[in-house]
């Protein structure tokens, strides 16, 4: 089940049961930077840190918890609400699905935090593509065709140095941690986050909507609001501490929200 986006407003409700949260608590800075290239070609916004927010607007899709994503395009309020958005958007339905979920349940589960799909749907962007990097496509489970993985972190130029903390299990490497999944977290830091937003039984870090609602909970930690552009820049210098970075997923965010504006 996933609990569903609501009408153009921030306060959202959801109904019992939308998320199992599995783990809390980590540290700024837990993760590390990953490969750029996957943003490669996204121009950092001409805008100082901490000065303002990006522009929000809420889904449109009824706040009513569905079934599981259904086969056909039209019969699921939030599969509806992403198809009409993929174009302009340029982020893949299913993906856009994942990000808008992400936004009602924690509007639902801390709504002072406001985050927004489109903030999650930046990072999502510059982190793999949404889910497609190195040619990967999302199937309609929300699981890319090929397991996104990132480079080794083991100290080497321009990465940051991480022991293996999971055995290999999430990365398949043994001797040091690598960032894995749509979101690119790294195993530590996802097993504290690790959210099984399909609820499947499992949080997942390569099934974009387990990934996605654990990349919300990590920008919503110490009681941040994110219309509030201090905190929205903390919440996303967190999740990687790079000026451009940050610039990156500013201009993501705010071209996909006015983008949505017009649509509506």
């Amino acid at each position: 089940m996933l609990a569903r986006l609501g009408v153009v407003v921030l306060v959202l409700a959801v109904a019992g049961g939308g998320v199992l949260l599995l783990r809390l608590a980590v540290g700024p800075d837990s993760r590390r930077p990953v490969a750029e290239a996957p943003a490669a070609q996204v121009p950092a916004a001409d805008v100082q840190p901490g000065a303002v927010a990006p522009a929000a607007i809420a889904t449109d899709a009824p706040a009513k918890p569905q079934a599981k994503p259904r086969p056909r395009a039209g019969e699921d309020p939030l599969r509806a609400w992403a198809e009409r958005l993929a174009s302009p958007t340029g982020v893949p339905a299913r993906a856009l699905m994942a990000y808008g979920n992400a936004e009602l349940v924690l509007h639902g589960t801390e709504p002072g935090c406001h985050v927004s799909w489109a903030t999650i749907a930046g990072i999502g962007r510059i982190e793999s593509n949404h889910g497609q990097y190195g040619g990967a496509t999302l199937g309609d489970d929300g699981r890319p065709s090929k397991p996104i993985v990132g480079v080794p972190l083991d100290g080497s130029a321009g990465v940051k140095s991480v022991s293996d903390t999971d055995g290999g299990r999430y990365d398949g490497d043994p001797r040091v941690d690598r960032a894995v999944g749509p979101m690119q977290f790294i195993p530590s830091t996802w097993a504290r986050w690790a959210s099984d937003a399909n609820l499947d039984g499992r949080g997942d870090p390569q099934q974009i909507d387990d990934a996605a609602l654990a990349a919300a909970r990590y920008l919503c930690a110490h009681d941040r609001d994110l219309t509030r552009p201090a905190d929205w820049w903390a919440a996303v210098f967190s999740y990687n501490n790079s000026v451009p970075y940050g610039q990156k997923v500013f201009g993501l965010a705010d071209g996909y929200a006015r983008t949505a504006m017009a649509q509506a």
